[in-house]
């Protein structure tokens, strides 16, 4: 079972993606974390502590996917593109939380500084496989492209995969890993 703390940023986070910023109340996010207005306050004393709390989440979680993307039999191209694509998805929560974090980021302080480590995360662990930081860059452009079919719902092409655009990415790119 999960946190109580956690359960408070879960709710957060599905407030921000489902209802947006305005209805992400102190009072909103306890009842969906099923804790005490106390419970909560606890854990985060103040809306800008609960964000605070989602951007820390949001570092941790994306230096852990940089770990994973590392770490990853097909290599970090191939997990960062199939994680980017619609039906993705990072296995650690990252997407959610970005989400949720990109939600908040008008006027918030700290959110932009946040989504850059993540930016800078991602492009930290692709450059494991790609020394060119120039290429490097336009994998995660590509990636950032599947990512934002997958925020705003839109599928890839017919007939076409994450699949066929690694295999295209290799054929262009020969002296990049192979995973």
């Amino acid at each position: 079972m999960s946190s109580a703390r956690d359960r408070v940023l879960d709710a957060y986070e599905t407030l921000l993606i489902e209802h947006g910023p305005a209805a992400a109340t102190l009072d909103a996010v306890a009842a969906a974390a099923e804790v005490s207005k106390g419970g909560l306050l606890y854990h985060f004393a103040s809306k800008d502590a609960l964000a605070t709390g989602l951007l820390d989440r949001l570092r941790e979680r994306s230096a852990a996917d940089a770990e994973a993307m590392r770490a990853a039999p097909g290599g970090p191209i191939d997990y960062y593109l199939r994680t980017s694509a619609p039906g993705g998805g990072s296995p650690g929560g990252l997407t959610r939380t970005y989400l949720a974090a990109l939600r908040i980021a008008d006027g918030r302080p700290g959110v932009h500084d946040a989504l850059a480590v993540v930016d800078a995360d991602g492009l930290a662990a692709l450059r494991t496989e790609i020394a060119d930081p120039v290429l490097s860059w336009l994998v995660q452009l590509v990636g950032d492209g599947l990512y934002l079919r997958t925020l705003v719902g839109t599928p890839l092409p017919d007939g076409l995969g994450v699949d066929d655009l690694l295999e295209r990415l290799r054929a262009l790119l020969p002296d990049i890993g192979s995973g």
